[in-house]
C-alpha cells in the first residue's frame, strides 16, 4: 500500500512539471520514454527465452 501512495505522489509530481513544460519539451521526454519502455521489453523477451532454452 505504500508502494501504491509513493507511485501516485511520484506521478502527481511528474504529471505538474509537465503541466509546465512546454509541448514540445514534453513530446521529447515522452518520446525518450517511450524508446527506453521499448528498448527495456526488447531486453527482457530476449533474456527470458535466453534463460527458458538453457534449463
Amino acid at each position: 500500500m505504500l508502494f501504491l501512495v509513493a507511485a501516485l505522489l511520484l506521478l502527481g509530481v511528474v504529471m505538474g512539471a509537465v503541466a509546465h513544460a512546454p509541448l514540445p519539451v514534453s513530446l521529447v521526454a515522452a518520446a525518450v520514454i517511450g524508446i527506453w519502455l521499448a528498448v527495456f521489453a526488447v531486453r527482457e523477451r530476449h533474456g527470458r527465452r535466453r534463460r527458458t532454452t538453457t534449463n
